[in-house]
């Protein structure tokens, strides 16, 4: 009997459960059930029908389409067309969709209906012209007159006889994923195939997933955590649950019973959000697993207040970078021996703590995180510059190092502890103070349930250290206990000169808080 390889293409792991496991549940929209038969069919057609269109190997396909079946659908289509996706978040302005159609030279755009005003001032403003192909498009409409609709590509028809795909290897590009543009335009950042297998391999691995998986996806396709919750439970053939935002969390928490979802991946948002409600309780969540979290470091006491209220669940804290996708996790049983740890490295990467000047540093000293891997990008699309500043080469040609611009520090057991970003660290009275540091003291205070620090402008101390402060429901907080509370338990250069009590912070599309507006208030 010859031996079975694991595939090595993304859309092959999809191909293999399919023919493992046709008729069951592939992914559950609302009321709706595809299949994993359904799904590659769909897929299938597509691909086919781009083809038609003039797609070629390697060509760029942008998708706005936000959490929706199609957008899994055109992903696995484009690749299995042996072009690369370019999934962005569909509340996108005209401005940057145009940007980033120009920057990747999308021959594509995919784009819900409902998007339509958006395609239009994007289409007046970009240089390339790509075809546009209309999702659920009312009344079977064009909404600016021309272009194609989704549901007549993927629809199966005599037309569509057995195709000569493309080659394709695993070391050309899947995707690019553009990072949200905080500072300057947004960045696109080059995945392999072999990126993105390797990573979700490993992430799977360490999480210990099972076809039996319900995994509950409420993050955006559009952010690299949310789309390989697809793409990993497509590759060990579970079940995703997707939701088109987490904000109605009442709906989202009725899904997990509903479904009886396994694994629920979270942000520090959504933590803060669980965390203020009153009547948790009166959900069912006991079919729950595990639940992980990146993003953002997850806060040592959410993290110990988020146990008492779900014992059973195992809480992964886990933290990455787009530019690798994942890099260590904290496994659930190290969570009271090690607080405030994000972990070790997972399987199959390898990382360092290094000085200015690259020396590798030892224990318990910080210094700039450098990653190594199959998990690591091929660089950032269009920009050799940035990418020649990220990377730097390693003990062999081909052997390039990751530099993340993240301060960490290591114990001598090899778990890493986040300090902050090289950008953002505060110098307050001649000293670095890290944001994070600051936030988890003041969470630790009763009654306050989210917290973000960031450094202004102060003429006498170069930066003051400024903190928003949420409350939890129903208290009520003064500044100056904010401020007395952080004497008591801060060195005096790290006490908040500045404290605002809020009612909410900014957020990113990707559920951060975003401190460049808090900035500006």
């Amino acid at each position: 009997m010859p031996i079975e390889f694991d595939p090595v293409l993304v859309h092959q792991w999809l191909e293999r459960s399919a023919s493992r496991n046709p008729d069951k549940p592939a992914l559950i929209y609302g009321q709706s059930r595809r299949t994993y038969g359904q799904i590659l069919s769909e897929v299938t057609a597509l691909a086919r029908s781009l083809i038609d269109l003039g797609i070629e190997r390697g060509d760029r396909v942008a998708i706005m389409v936000g959490n929706r079946p199609q957008a899994v659908i055109a992903m696995y289509g484009v690749m299995k067309a042996g072009a690369v996706f370019v999934m962005v978040s569909d509340q996108l302005k005209g401005q940057k969709l145009a940007y980033i159609l120009d920057n990747c030279q999308a021959q594509v755009l995919i784009s819900h209906a409902s998007r339509a005003q958006v395609v239009k001032e994007a289409m007046w403003l970009v240089n390339s012209r790509p075809q546009i192909i209309w999702v659920e498009a009312e009344g079977g409409q064009n909404p600016l007159k021309k272009g194609h609709r989704f549901e007549e590509l993927v629809r199966e028809s005599s037309i569509h006889q057995a195709t000569d795909w493309p080659r394709v290897i695993d070391v050309d590009l899947a995707c690019l994923i553009y990072t949200s543009g905080s500072t300057g335009q947004p960045k696109g950042i080059m995945s392999t195939h072999h990126n993105m297998v390797s990573a979700a391999r490993s992430i799977i691995q360490y999480i210990g997933n099972e076809p039996d998986d319900v995994v509950l996806d409420v993050l955006p396709l559009s952010f690299d955590y949310g789309l390989y919750q697809v793409i990993m439970t497509f590759m060990f053939g579970g079940t995703v649950v997707l939701e088109r935002s987490f904000v109605y969390l009442h709906e989202v928490l009725s899904r997990i019973a509903q479904h009886r979802v396994t694994g629920w991946p979270v942000v520090p948002t959504i933590v803060a959000m669980l965390l203020r409600l009153q009547d948790l309780g009166r959900y069912d969540l006991g079919s729950l697993r595990y639940m992980t979290n990146t993003g953002a470091a997850l806060p040592t006491e959410h993290i110990a207040r988020l146990r008492k209220l779900l014992p059973h669940v195992r809480i992964y804290s886990m933290f990455g970078l787009i530019e690798c996708k994942r890099v260590w996790y904290l496994d659930p049983g190290q969570l009271d021996s090690r607080p405030g740890s994000v972990g070790k490295v997972m399987p199959n990467c390898e990382v360092f703590i290094v000085d200015q000047d690259g020396r590798q540093l030892g224990p318990g000293q910080v210094g700039q995180l450098v990653v190594r891997g199959a998990n690591v990008m091929q660089g950032y699309w269009a920009d050799q510059a940035l990418t020649d500043r990220t990377f730097r080469p390693g003990s062999y040609p081909e052997d390039r190092r990751l530099f993340t611009g993240d301060l960490f520090k290591m114990d001598e057991d090899g778990y890493l502890y986040f300090v902050g970003r090289q950008d953002d660290m505060i110098k307050c009275k001649g000293e670095r103070v890290s944001p994070k540091e600051v936030e988890d003291t003041l969470l630790q205070m009763p009654g306050v349930s989210e917290v973000a620090v960031i450094g202004v402008p102060d003429d006498v101390l170069g930066q003051a250290i400024k903190a928003f402060v949420i409350p939890m429901p129903g208290r009520q907080i003064l500044p100056q206990e904010v401020t007395r509370f952080a004497v008591d338990h801060l060195e005096p250069f790290m006490v908040p000169k500045h404290v605002e009590i809020v009612s909410d912070l900014p957020r990113t599309p990707n559920g951060k808080v975003d401190k460049r507006q808090l900035a500006i208030r």
